[in-house]
């Protein structure tokens, strides 16, 4: 098993945790994980199956009594402690997560401490675990209402950030009480085994934090159709949400369901331009796009919209492009799979009258010659109903549209079968308070980038998912309610 290294060269291959140890899979196949600025295969994991999910439910649920009967401050410290480990060990952490996904080594270093951040603030609410105490209709009698967990929690993540996703739904699955079997997209394994590693350095109990590889088809299935779990809580596209919400159905499973996001950036005649240009960048490109919460598509007040395209596509310009090893602005693309994608909707695009500003191709020559790699792009359109104004990109493509006046932009924004974020800029009070009535958005950012934080609440609307992540409202969904009728006549 290897230990926290960087993995820029060689083969490494994992094992599974289960039950608080190395294991070989029963299935002798493996997945490659694949270096996205390279191409270079950097390791492999188990392409785990049936028998994987039955071992690792199997060894969560027979410790999740005795670790739902410690004190949540027992709990607490040893999510702390484990995000201390994640700090003390930063660097390494953000140079696996660099290798396996591709974000530059700033915004890498960010999701470890993040990612920590999650746990820390699931810990810290360990003393603000309440119920309620109603009273009777009847005399001598009490209600008590408490929290307790569900059991054991599937914890299934996206690609886009491996650490920082598997330690959101780690901290309050467990400081509830609930043990958990975590899979990670197959692309981005290899962060999610090193942190288990560290869990294993803290002392959790065996089988209160299990990781295991696979594909979503088999492993994924396997987990979401065994009769243990509870919960289920997933960050990932709308088709593989759709699918779980079908697989689930027969045992009535909970679900917890992130999915896509199609960010509208309305920015009105009267916004700070230089600050709605920054934020248009920042919540474009950082990432290379993959966030579920980036600006996707801009709509422009025309009094204004000169001006900003200019500023803005000067910005995108001069977007550093290159390894992400070092201090680059974009990385490049994921996985080959996706990049084809984003390069067939910027062609649909051109081929239906979108005007490319900058950018518009992938980069191959030079030091791009190997990996994933696309040009910053800036686009306009005259169509809203166009599949690059309507589906994700989830890359750094931006489509842009001129609006006559702020409720066409309104009206615009929310044609969209999504309902993740939103980002609107003006300095109107009175179009700020109808935009929050009337945006159909879980998350909307006001004359602000993008970045949610750990004591708000992430959620989405229609296709965007059910139920939500962080604050209270989030830990919320790891517990269920218990009542009890006490009488003491």
């Amino acid at each position: 098993m290897p230990a926290m290294k960087e993995l820029v060269k060689g083969t490494d291959r994992y094992r599974q945790f289960i039950g608080g140890q190395w294991v070989d899979s029963t299935v002798k196949e493996w997945i490659e994980v694949e270096n996205p600025a390279t191409g270079a295969v950097i390791a492999s994991v188990p392409k785990g199956g049936a028998d994987d999910a039955d071992r690792a439910l199997v060894a969560a649920r027979a410790a999740q009594p005795e670790w739902e009967a410690l004190p949540p401050q027992t709990r607490g410290q040893m999510l702390r402690d484990l995000a201390r480990l994640m700090l003390e060990n930063r660097e390494r952490l953000a140079r696996v997560v660099v290798s396996e996904q591709g974000k530059p080594i700033q915004e890498a270093r960010g999701e470890i401490e993040g990612a920590a951040l999650y746990l820390t603030f699931a810990a810290e609410e360990a003393r603000r675990i309440t119920g309620d105490i109603i009273p009777s209709d009847n005399p001598d009698e009490q209600i008590w209402i408490q929290k307790v967990a569900h059991g054991v929690v599937i914890g299934l993540t996206a690609w886009n950030y491996p650490a920082g996703l598997m330690c959101r739904k780690l901290g309050p699955a467990l400081i509830a009480g609930n043990t958990i079997v975590i899979k990670s997209h197959e692309g981005t394994p290899l962060s999610a085994f090193e942190i288990a590693q560290l869990s294993a350095q803290v002392g959790f109990p065996a089988g209160v934090i299990n990781v295991v590889s696979g594909t979503g088809e088999g492993l994924g299935a396997a987990l979401v159709r065994h009769p243990i779990p509870r919960l289920i809580t997933l960050t990932g596209s709308v088709r593989a949400g759709k699918e779980i919400f079908r697989a689930a159905a027969d045992d009535l499973k909970l679900l917890r369901l992130e999915l896509g996001g199609k960010a509208p950036f309305v920015v009105a005649e009267d916004a700070d331009i230089g600050a709605a240009v920054r934020a248009a960048v920042a919540s474009r490109f950082e990432n290379c796009g993959q966030i579920c919460i980036c600006n996707e598509r801009m709509y422009l007040h025309r009094r204004i919209a000169d001006e900003f395209l200019d500023k803005f596509t000067t910005a995108v310009k001069a977007l550093k492009v290159g390894d992400p090893q070092t201090m680059v602005d974009v990385g490049p693309k994921v996985s080959g799979i996706e990049l084809d994608k984003v390069a067939r909707m910027v062609d649909e695009a051109k081929a239906a009258g979108a005007e490319i500003l900058t950018g518009g191709r992938k980069l191959t020559e030079g030091e791009y010659a190997r990996g994933h790699w696309y040009e910053p792009t800036v686009m306009t359109v005259a169509d809203n109903q166009m599949r690059i104004m309507q589906d994700e990109v989830f890359g750094p493509v931006v489509p842009v549209m001129t609006v006559g006046d702020f409720d066409e932009g309104l009206r615009l924004a929310n044609e969209s079968r999504y309902g993740l974020s939103a980002y609107v800029f003006t300095k109107d009070m009175r179009r700020v308070m109808r935009l929050i009535r009337e945006l159909k958005f879980g998350e909307i950012y006001v004359n602000k980038p993008g970045g949610d934080v750990v004591q708000a609440h992430h959620a989405g609307m229609r296709d965007s998912g059910i139920g939500g992540e962080d604050g209270k409202y989030g830990l919320d969904a790891y517990f269920q309610k218990k009542t009890i009728y006490v009488n003491f006549a």
